[in-house]
C-alpha cells in the first residue's frame, strides 16, 4: 500500500506544480515573442528569463515597474497576464 501511496504522490506533483494552460491556438495566432517581450518592457517591466511553457503560455521571470520581482503567465495571442506572482 505505501508503494502505491508514493507512487501516486511522484505521480501527481509534477501536475501540481505546473503553471496554467493558456491557449490552444495554433502558433501562428501568437504574438512574436520579442515583440512582445518590447511591449513589456515599455511598460516598465525588466525581464530577467522569458520562456514558453508546457501549457503554451509566455513566461516571464523578472521586474515589474516598481522593481518587485515577478513572475508571471501570459495569453500569446492576447497578452493578458494568466497568472501572476509577486515575489518582492
Amino acid at each position: 500500500m505505501r508503494k502505491i501511496l508514493l507512487l501516486s504522490l511522484v505521480i501527481a506533483s509534477p501536475l501540481a506544480i505546473a503553471g496554467p494552460q493558456c491557449t490552444s491556438a495554433e502558433r501562428s495566432q501568437w504574438q512574436d515573442p520579442k515583440a512582445f517581450q518590447e511591449q513589456l518592457k515599455a511598460q516598465g517591466y525588466e525581464i530577467s528569463k522569458f520562456k514558453i511553457t508546457d501549457g503554451n503560455c509566455y513566461e516571464i521571470y523578472g521586474f515589474d515597474k516598481d522593481k518587485r520581482k515577478v513572475e508571471i503567465y501570459h495569453d500569446p495571442v492576447t497578452g493578458k497576464a494568466v497568472k501572476a506572482e509577486i515575489k518582492g
